[in-house]
């Protein structure tokens, strides 16, 4: 699940890079999760194989792409890079609660009924989308904001939010970079002079 939702978006902005740092006002929105808020990494064990539960690993792992949209910003202001990486998080989305794509996506009359209460709390995955849409076309952005739903979080129109707790913390943050780089052999930290490609190890 790391390899899926961090390592993979990890090297996939290794190899844009160029692309990004040439683009002026180049954005990268990386979508995590609210419930990554509550949980701790263990950097001696990034991929969960000794303490593998499906929904903690995957607050984990999300944690740890979170992280990295925040110390990717850092990064790019250090190499004086005009391309901004903002973090999102869509709060809470469940397919019972969205407008039915067919063939994609067609809920059930029970299923929407099951869905029911969970509405008053949670919204559909179109609604979403909204923050991280608004991360990438809302020209007021700035690198390095978070951005979520406005109702605790968890569901209504994109508000900013406070970067707080284990996501404010740039010593685990740049750990995390660390790790990520030694486990796919990458770094996409932006060079200092952002007309060279960025360094493969």
């Amino acid at each position: 699940m790391e390899t899926t939702n961090h390592l993979g978006h990890f090297a996939l902005i290794h190899w844009l890079a160029p692309l990004l740092t040439g683009t002026p006002a180049s954005r990268v929105v990386t979508t995590g999760s609210f419930t990554a808020k509550s949980e701790s990494l263990d950097l001696d064990d990034l991929q969960s194989t000794r303490d593998y539960r499906p929904k903690r690993t995957y607050a984990r792992s999300k944690l740890a792409q979170m992280l990295f949209g925040f110390e990717l910003d850092r990064r790019l202001r250090a190499a004086g890079s005009t391309t901004l990486s903002v973090v999102t998080h869509p709060g809470g989305a469940l397919d019972s609660l969205t407008p039915a794509r067919p063939p994609v996506h067609l809920p059930t009359t029970g299923e929407r009924l099951r869905g029911l209460p969970a509405g008053l709390l949670l919204q559909g995955k179109e609604a979403a989308a909204w923050p991280a849409v608004r991360a990438v076309l809302d020209p007021s952005v700035r690198g390095g904001q978070l951005w979520g739903p406005r109702v605790f979080g968890i569901r209504g129109l994109p508000v900013l939010e406070p970067v707080r707790g284990h996501l404010a913390d740039t010593e685990l943050a740049a750990r995390v970079w660390t790790a990520s780089s030694a486990l796919t052999g990458l770094d996409p930290t932006p060079p200092a002079d952002l007309t060279q490609p960025p360094a493969r190890e």
